[in-house]
C-alpha cells in the first residue's frame, strides 16, 4: 500500500537499521495492541526492509484498577515503566495514546510522530435496555459511568438531572460491568477507542463540544524516542500528521501553561479551516458550577523551512516535528499559551486550585 504524501526515505539511514530489529514498546491491553499494530503497520509498509518486534508490558495505571485516575496523583501512570524500558535500549520506540503523555516529558526523550488524529470527541454507550436514548432523554436520577473529572464536571452542568459515578477498568471491563449489572445506565468513552476496537455499533451519542470538549491529545496516536536517537527520529517523522501536529501543540501548551493533568476538568476543541487554527479552551470546578471558556486562534500557514541541523533540538510541548513548519509550530504553541493566559486573568488558577484541593480530599 503506498502512503500519499511521505517524503522519501534516506537511504544511508535505513542502511543503518536494516540488519537490527526495531523493537515497538506497548501497554499489553487489547487497545493498547491494536493502536501499536496500526502504527507498525505504517512504518512496515513505509520501510519494507526493517523488521519490527512488539514488546508489550503492564504499566501502574494498568494495575491500579480500583481507584479513580485523578486520585492516583501520578502523572506517568501509563507511560512511566515504557519510558523506562526506552531509556536502558530495551526498545526503539514507544507508542502511547497522546493524552496519557504529560507535557512535559522526562529528559531525554521526545515525541517524535503523532498520527492523523481519529475522531477526538468522547461517545456514550448505553445499558442495552436504554438503546436508542440519548443523556437528555434518560430518566432522572439516571447513573452515568466516568471516572473523567473534566467530562463529570461539563456533563453535570448540561444534564443536572443525572448523577455520575467512577467507573474503572480497560474498555473491556467497563462495557461488561455496563451490560451484565443495572449499576449504570451509560458510560462516557473516547469514541476512538471504541473505533478502533470495532465497536462502533455500541456508539449511542457522540457528545459535540457544545456538550463536551474533549481532553488535550484525545483520539491521537504518540510515538515516543530517545530524544538523541537520530535514525529512529528520522524512522517515525514519517508517520506526523501536519494538521493534528498543530492541534495537539496547541492543546498541550494551554494545558502545560494551566498546569493541568487529569487532577482537574481542563478541556479543549480544535480545527483548523482556511489556514487558521481555532482554539477553544475551558477549566471547571468539579462540579461544573463554575467555568470559564474561550476561543482564540491564529494563523498556521508557513512554508516548510530548510531543515535545521540534526544537532538542533527544537521541541514543542514535547513534540519534534521537522517536518512541519518551525514557524507554524511556534504559531500554535503561542496560541495554547496565550488562551491559557486570557483564562487565567479570568480566575481559571483558583478555580483549579480549588479542584485540585477538593480531588485530593476526596482521595
Amino acid at each position: 500500500m503506498e502512503m500519499a504524501g511521505l517524503p522519501p526515505w534516506p537511504a544511508q539511514e535505513e542502511n543503518g537499521l536494516k540488519n537490527h530489529t526495531i523493537r515497538v514498546g506497548t501497554r499489553k491491553s487489547q487497545l493498547a495492541r491494536i493502536q501499536t499494530d496500526s502504527v507498525v503497520q505504517m512504518l512496515q509498509e513505509r520501510h519494507p526492509h526493517l523488521c519490527f518486534e512488539i514488546v508489550a508490558m503492564s504499566t501502574t495505571g494498568d494495575k491500579i484498577l480500583d481507584t479513580a485516575l485523578s486520585k492516583i496523583g501520578e502523572k506517568s501512570l501509563f507511560t512511566k515503566e515504557l519510558e523506562n524500558a526506552l531509556e536502558r535500549n530495551e526498545v526503539d520506540l514507544v507508542v502511547h495514546s497522546l493524552k496519557d503523555l504529560p507535557t512535559t516529558l522526562p529528559p531525554g526523550f521526545t515525541i517524535g510522530a503523532i498520527c492523523k488524529r481519529e475522531n477526538p470527541h468522547d461517545a456514550v454507550v448505553f445499558h442495552p435496555k436504554y438503546s436508542g436514548k440519548t443523556l437528555d432523554s434518560l430518566p432522572d436520577k439516571s447513573v452515568i459511568g466516568t471516572s473523567s473529572l473534566r467530562r463529570a464536571a461539563q456533563l453535570k452542568r448540561k444534564f443536572p438531572q443525572l448523577e455520575f459515578r467512577d467507573i474503572r477498568g480497560n474498555l473491556n471491563t467497563r462495557l461488561r460491568k455496563l451490560d451484565e449489572k443495572d449499576d449504570f445506565s451509560a458510560i462516557i468513552l473516547a469514541a476512538a477507542g471504541l473505533r478502533r476496537m470495532g465497536w462502533d455499533s455500541r456508539i449511542g451519542q457522540i457528545l459535540s463540544p457544545a456538550d463536551c470538549l474533549y481532553a488535550v491529545g484525545q483520539g491521537a496516536l504518540a510515538v515516543e524516542v530517545r530524544a538523541k536517537d537520530r535514525e529512529i527520529l528520522e524512522l517515525v517523522s514519517v508517520l506526523h500528521d501536519r494538521e493534528t501536529v498543530l492541534r495537539c501543540i496547541a492543546e498541550r501548551a494551554f494545558m502545560k501553561r494551566l498546569e493541568g493533568g487529569c487532577s482537574v476538568p481542563v478541556a479543549v476543541s480544535t480545527t483548523v479551516k482556511d489556514s487558521q487554527l481555532y482554539l477553544t479552551g475551558a477549566v471547571y470546578s468539579l462540579d461544573g458550577a463554575e467555568s470559564l471558556r474561550e476561543t482564540m486562534q491564529a494563523g498556521v500557514d508557513f512554508p516548510q523551512e530548510v531543515a535545521e541541523g540534526p544537532d538542533d533540538d527544537l521541541q514543542h510541548v514535547g513534540i519534534s516535528a521537522q517536518t512541519v513548519p518551525g514557524r507554524a509550530q511556534r504559531a500554535a504553541q503561542k496560541l495554547g499559551m496565550e488562551l491559557a493566559d486570557l483564562l487565567l486573568t479570568q480566575g481559571a488558577g483558583q478555580i483549579l486550585t480549588v479542584a485540585r484541593q477538593l480531588n485530593e480530599a476526596r482521595a
